[in-house]
């Protein structure tokens, strides 16, 4: 497989593994080993190099474009990000203050809103069919959400902090703020029959799905800190958090294709004193278009890549 830049559709950006596999062994490192319904899952993991440097001029280089604004509510300390079915999920953070907000896409309204537990804090959401799955920071649970009443409908746990969160088909691709990236495969995962009898049949082994971590690396060295996550066309792009960067990542390699500076996007003039870091990606389905906010951002941005090199 070729590890260069993968080429995006025209309308997004117009530019030109070996790896071991080793089974975890107890005790495991404080991966998010997830633990689906009090079963312990088996871990596929996907070793590289080691380091700490970043180099910033070995790979493609790109220039966020603002091409369209929207309104944000500010209120939004935002941690997770999605354009679903005409609507924008946000999962806002903070203990006490942690919500899951949906605005009607087309005008910003709010549409619906529900509080988490003061004991949680919010972050990555991403939706698959009819649940939406909404991480906590150090909580050790995944929630699964009614898309519609914002209801949690189940749980699952896990060691480790959560971060971001996406999805492609049926599988969920989680970070925790380090270099690894997790991938969950859902479609043995999460019964749709949650009575007790599916509970008890959820231990067989035939439910028990698998979990691959990747180590992210830029020039054969850890890039740390993945936050918010979105799947664009085939990678994963990542924001680093407290910068101005979003990585493209080859989510089979875990190599990093290409980092874009959004630093140009809010202005002074719309910085407050709570004003935080870009954090926030989402991919209209619908469009193909990128948009991309903070928190506590009053606007999102659409944008698309202009080549730097």
């Amino acid at each position: 497989m070729s590890l260069g830049a993968k080429k995006l559709s025209p309308d997004i950006i117009t530019a030109p593994l070996t790896a071991l596999i080793l089974r975890l062994m107890k005790p495991a490192p404080p991966l998010l080993r997830f633990l689906l319904l009090g079963v312990s899952l088996s871990i596929v993991c996907l070793q590289s190099s080691r380091g700490d440097e970043i180099p910033t001029d070995s790979v493609p280089r790109y220039r966020a474009i603002v091409t369209d604004v929207k309104p944000f509510p500010r209120e939004n300390f935002t941690q997770g990000l999605e354009i679903s079915e005409g609507e924008l999920y946000v999962s806002s953070g903070l203990y006490g203050k942690s919500a899951v907000r949906v605005y009607d896409w087309a005008n910003m309204t709010r549409a619906r809103e529900a509080a988490l537990a003061p004991q949680f804090f919010a972050e990555g959401l991403t939706r698959i069919d009819d649940k939406l799955y909404l991480l906590t920071w150090r909580e050790g649970r995944l929630l699964v959400l009614d898309p519609l009443s914002l209801e949690i409908q189940a749980a699952m746990g896990y060691q480790g902090e959560g971060w971001g969160l996406a999805h492609h088909d049926q599988s969920l691709w989680l970070s925790d703020g380090s270099q690894r990236l997790i991938r969950l495969d859902l479609s043995k995962s999460l019964s749709q029959d949650h009575s007790q009898d599916a509970l008890q049949q959820s231990k067989a082994a035939r439910n028990t799905p698998t979990v691959t971590i990747i180590d992210v690396t830029l020039e054969g060295k850890p890039l740390k800190r993945l936050n918010e996550l979105e799947w664009v066309e085939g990678e994963l792009w990542a924001n680093i958090w407290q910068t101005d960067t979003i990585a493209r990542i080859d989510p089979d390699s875990g190599q990093v294709v290409g980092l874009i500076d959004a630093s140009n996007l809010l202005s002074p003039e719309d910085r407050l004193r709570d004003t935080d870091v870009l954090n926030g990606i989402a991919r209209d389905p619908e469009t193909g278009k990128i948009w991309v906010t903070g928190k506590r951002w009053p606007k999102i941005f659409q944008i698309i890549l202009e080549p730097t090199d």
